[in-house]
């Protein structure tokens, strides 16, 4: 089985997010006011992208190259959030007998908690 390098991984999730934004737009334009998202995902992104780009936060890339790894399993989704006062990643992860949502500090690339279901 071939593997994926972490940079095409990425590439493909955000190709499979920007595929998905239609969908959302529409659903979002049939209630008005909900954002399955938040209301400032969009802001979000563009900070870590801003802070990624200057050098100051690791890549999301990066945080699933990492975990994986340590974890066996595969990368479900991907999103960003504050935690602890601070930007971080939510990676959802497969392993073999369940999920884990790593919370990863975006700054360091450490892993903040992880959160077992």
């Amino acid at each position: 089985m071939k593997s994926f390098s972490p940079s095409l991984f990425a590439a493909v999730l955000a190709g499979l997010v920007l595929a998905g934004a239609p969908q959302r737009a529409a659903a979002q334009a049939a209630q008005p006011g909900s954002d399955s998202l938040g209301a400032d995902w969009g802001a979000q992104q563009d900070q870590v992208r801003a802070c990624v780009k200057a050098g100051q936060c690791v890549s999301l890339a990066q945080v699933i190259a990492g975990i994986s790894r340590t974890t066996p399993g595969r990368s479900l989704d991907a999103g960003f959030e504050q935690a602890d006062g601070r930007m971080a990643y939510r990676v959802r992860w497969a392993a073999k007998d369940r999920r884990i949502d790593f919370i990863v500090d975006a700054k360091t690339g450490a892993i903040i908690r992880t959160e077992g279901k």
